[in-house]
């Protein structure tokens, strides 16, 4: 801030917050700020926000020599900011990012509707992205002389700070630092609507969950401790007319809205891609050398990710600058974040540096701070641990470590992700005799690994999970070799084997969720140790993986073609993934002979994604055991089904099972089935969703039943639309099939014309289907006549599912006409919301008494209410096969529930009862219970919900289970999902 009232330019890689990477004012600089009040007046800029008011000119507050001492002092802080990463001007670079946010922000934006209360701006988003940059840029503006026409005030609040201080009133803590100004602050503090406060770092205060919102205090004067004060602000007790800007992690997000009155989120999103490509561009000055840089790092999804903070794009230039002037590949270093990390630290030094002790001492200090969540270290944290300045002179030189050059006291890592870094070197490094008995002396709040990689301790610190991804990273035998030659140091021997005790034994008791497979196949490939992945992965039978990052491809593929027992793959892939289907791009003659670097950038990251996802699909015709196959919920490309395509046609493969489920391009289903054409090992074939079922499909799929070669079992097809012909067409390749017994249409555009056309080869002789799905195919009552016909003509159908079909009670005549006859062999039928009424379940009544091979029964969705009544007509006689009886969300009565229990005691066949979902309330699950308790029937399952709470109710579930032990009863089977229509077909 010049004496002119300019803004002083800042460099680049300064964006990033202070509050990990001091490439901004360290600690002591934010302090004199959080109590520095700027009272510029001068020409104005109309602004429409009635919280700037037009308050008396307070100008006079300051004298002339006070006031341009405090813009020098201004003018220091903002040189302070300027960075030594940054090589050459920046011009416009700077502003550009820092503007790109900044125009969000309401209370500097004269184009920003009124607003009656105070705006309260969240700035969020990763370590060393430039919130707390932008915050004081935003401090500089609003006291800016030519945005206002009266004297405003800003305070820079750093709660990194504040959580070192005892209780103290308001008024003390604004202006702790500068006592001179304390007879003012009533007056500033009595125009609060003049006011901005600048809280920064929120995720850094030290206070226990719920602290902030406790004990609020509007009286600026009074003591009270620190997070009290700071709670009653953001809380809007205190001085509620004032603007305020917070800072933060995305960690602290979800207790700051406890706080906050109708907050503005602003995403700080730090180097975008184009910022990124420029500072390369910058560093290098070389073209060439710059783009390689660039891709090298884009072509690992993390480390770029990590390239929003510029510090860290500083790391990798400076990186790869080095390697490539001294004429080596910089590609393998760009693999990991752990590679290209220790390859920068090493390259700080000469080799045989000696500097085992301070690269010791300055892992420590990083464990200790990430453990205790702390970004800025002060003199006594140093001394609490036992390390001394001149152990940190060597990496203070070299700045990756930062001393505040206004307080020499405190010091702060270049990025939070180097300070993860050097936290996992913490762990690896072997300890010393020396340093095991200094450790008794002083206090190490540091956890051991097995607590570092504990779920509980990443819920309360998520910095500690990247830790792990290093320290997995630092377990490889070369990293350790050159981490040897550089600083004279040697890694732990018991390191690798604590690794192999915490993962290989995470799938012990249970199975790995999604998350945490990713999390393991992460730190495996960080590893690069293909000996430590084999001893991992050993176990794995079954994965589940949503793919959303050529990252975790290139993980994928390192880790899982250790797998030898691998049985089946889950697959999801999310968009983004592959590009070629989603961009608006027109393909030129000479596409395909474009190099490399000319194509468009789209073009370049489908390549990457291509290139990994052959590697990735080569475990399906690797993998002996592989049987089974799902991908669902996917955007794939034309290419890369193509490439899985290829693997699978392949006779190396072995699939049995493939499920194609809600998968785009349309087209993938149709190469899908041409891959799928004379494949001898496939028994099971899943294709559903948005299926044009044009002619070529269906030549395919024909095609695919016909060939002599075709073994296929189960064919399940949903969400297809054909016309009759294309029916008939279909129909006539199944009455030529002999391999085929279970078909599950769902979703398909039916009808009645469909459905008789494939009646009709039903009821022929030689047809072999066992099982028929026609779930939600629009069929009428009209269609169950002549499926009647098929009941009594068919002697190989056995299960039957009619779900979410309009029949009606007419429907469920016609096909009990059909179940009433003796050579009926249906054993399954599923009615599931059929439009049933207690009519309907007459007549199922009257079937199931005539002794009907029908063992499995599913009415659940359907209205039938007092028709439970009329079906345990049927319980009691004799005569009914039934062994399975569904009922959920059937609307039954209660008043039923004493007939029900006879029912079932009477019953001698029925084996599960599924009440789900109807409220039988209290009286009828007492009368239930009461007869059930009084002598044993044949029910091994029932599901209902029952009040436990009830004394009586408990009472008597304890006694029914004593009289009938083998009954297992599922007392909350209320879920708000109905069950499988097809549940019933094994």
């Amino acid at each position: 801030f010049t004496e002119a009232g300019q803004v002083q330019e800042i460099d680049s890689p300064q964006l990033g917050d202070a509050e990990d990477d001091s490439e901004l004012a360290n600690a002591n600089c934010c302090v004199r700020l959080t109590s520095k009040y700027f009272t510029e007046a001068g020409q104005v800029q109309e602004i429409d926000s009635p919280q700037l008011g037009d308050a008396e000119d307070d100008s006079e507050l300051a004298k002339p020599g006070e006031k341009e001492g405090r813009r020098n002092s201004v003018e220091k802080q903002s040189l302070v900011w300027k960075n030594t990463f940054w090589q050459g001007d920046t011009d416009s670079f700077h502003d550009d990012v820092i503007r790109r946010n900044q125009r969000f922000i309401p209370f500097l934006n004269p184009r920003t509707p009124r607003k009656l209360t105070p705006y309260t701006v969240v700035l969020h988003g990763p370590a060393g992205v430039g919130k707390t940059t932008l915050a004081k840029k935003c401090m500089l503006d609003w006291t800016d002389c030519n945005l206002s026409p009266t004297a405003r005030y800003a305070f820079y609040l750093s709660c990194k700070e504040l959580s070192h201080m005892g209780p103290c009133s308001f008024a003390e803590l604004i202006s702790k630092d500068w006592p001179e100004w304390q007879d003012d602050i009533p007056h500033i503090l009595a125009q609060a609507q003049r006011i901005l406060f600048v809280v920064d770092g929120l995720d850094e205060l030290k206070v226990p969950p719920g602290a902030l919102i406790q004990d609020l205090c509007g009286d600026w004067e009074q003591q009270k401790p620190v997070p009290v004060l700071l709670g009653s602000l953001l809380k809007r007790k205190m001085l509620p007319k004032a603007a305020l800007l917070v800072t933060t992690r995305p960690r602290a997000l979800r207790d700051l809205q406890l706080l906050v009155q109708q907050p503005i989120y602003i995403r700080v999103e730090g180097f975008l891609e184009e910022d990124r490509r420029a500072y390369f561009l910058r560093h290098f000055g070389d073209e060439d050398q710059a783009m390689r840089a660039f891709e090298l790092m884009r072509s690992n999804a993390a480390l770029f990710q990590l390239g929003s903070a510029p510090a860290v794009c500083w790391i990798v230039c400076t990186t790869l600058k080095l390697q490539m002037e001294k004429g080596e590949d910089p590609a393998p270093t760009c693999l990991t974040s752990t590679g290209l990390f220790l390859r920068f630290l090493c390259s700080q030094f000469p080799q045989g540096a000696q500097l085992r002790g301070a690269l010791r001492a300055l892992s420590l200090l990083a464990a200790q701070s990430l453990w205790a969540q702390m970004s800025v270290l002060h003199g006594e944290d140093l001394e609490r641990v036992g390390v001394q300045e001149s152990d940190l002179r060597p990496f203070l030189d070299r700045d990756i470590l930062r001393q505040d050059r206004v307080s020499k006291g405190c010091y702060s890592f270049i990025h939070l992700s180097f300070q993860q870094f050097l936290t996992a070197l913490f762990y690896v490094l072997e300890e010393e005799e020396e340093e095991e008995e200094d450790r008794d002396g002083h206090a190490w709040d540091i956890g051991d690994v097995q607590k570092l990689l504990s779920e509980e301790e990443r819920l309360k610190n998520p910095d500690l999970i990247q830790v792990g991804h290093f320290l997995f990273g630092l377990a490889n035998e070369k990293r350790a070799k050159e981490l040897e030659a550089t600083f004279g140091c040697q890694m732990s021997p018991e390191i690798k084997q604590g690794l192999l005790r915490c993962k290989a034994n995470l799938h012990a008791n249970k199975p790995l969720s999604m998350t945490e497979l990713k999390e393991v196949l992460c730190c495996l490939y960080e590893s690069q140790e293909e000996e430590l992945a084999k001893v991992v992965v050993a176990p794995f039978k079954e994965i589940s993986i949503n793919l959303t990052n050529t990252s975790e491809m290139m993980h994928c593929s390192f880790s899982l073609k250790h797998c030898r027992d691998l049985e089946k793959v889950s697959l999801q892939v999310a968009k983004g993934v592959f590009l070629e289907n989603y961009v608006d791009f027109e393909p030129d003659i000479e596409f395909e002979r474009c190099t490399y670097v000319s194509l468009p950038s789209w073009a370049q990251q489908d390549l990457r994604s291509l290139r990994l996802w052959t590697d990735f699909c080569s475990l399906f015709s690797s993998k002996s055991n592989l049987k089974f196959l799902e991908v669902k919920q996917s955007f794939l490309s034309d290419s890369s089904v193509r490439i899985l395509c290829d693997h699978i046609t392949r006779s190396t493969c072995h699939l049995q099972k493939v499920e194609i489920k809600n998968v785009t391009p349309d087209t993938a289903y149709r190469d899908f089935c041409l891959a799928f054409i004379g494949k001898k090992t496939l028994t099971h074939l899943t294709l559903e969703g948005h299926v044009e079922w044009e002619r070529t499909m269906l030549l395919l799929l024909c095609d695919l039943l016909r060939n002599h070669k075709c073994n296929l079992q189960y064919l399940r097809l949903g969400g297809h639309c054909a016309t009759s012909e294309q029916w008939a067409d279909f129909s006539y390749v199944l009455k030529a099939n002999q391999s085929l017994n279970h078909l599950h249409l769902s979703a398909s555009v039916l009808l009645d014309e469909g459905a008789k056309l494939l009646y009709k080869t039903m009821t022929h002789p030689n047809h072999f289907l066992q099982m028929l799905s026609l779930e939600n195919c629009r069929l009428t009552e009209a269609s169950c006549k002549d499926l009647a016909a098929v009941l009594v003509v068919s002697q190989q159908l056995t299960h039957l599912c009619l779900a979410k079909n309009p029949i009606g009670d007419t429907g469920v005549k016609f096909l009990c006409e059909g179940l009433s006859y003796p050579e009926c062999k249906l054993q399954a039928l599923v009615l599931q919301q059929c439009s049933i009424t207690k009519r309907g379940c007459r007549y199922l009544s009257e079937a199931l008494q005539e002794a009907c091979s029908l063992t499995n029964l599913d009415l659940s969705l359907n209205q039938i209410a007092r028709g439970m009544w009329i079906l345990c007509q049927a319980l009691e006689n004799p005569n009914c096969n039934l062994k399975h009886l569904r009922l959920w969300s059937c609307s039954l009565m209660p008043f039923y529930c004493q007939h029900l229990g006879s029912a079932l005691i009477s019953n001698q066949k029925l084996e599960t009862l599924d009440l789900g979902q109807n409220h039988l309330w209290k009286s009828g699950i007492i009368k239930l219970f009461r007869v059930l308790r009084q002598r044993t029937g044949s029910l091994k399952t029932l599901r209902l919900k029952t009040y436990e709470t009830n004394s009586e109710i408990k009472k008597l579930l304890e006694e029914v289970k004593e009289k009938n032990p083998k009954l297992t009863i599922d007392c909350n089977a209320s879920g708000a999902t109905a069950p499988a229509c097809c549940d019933f077909f094994c």
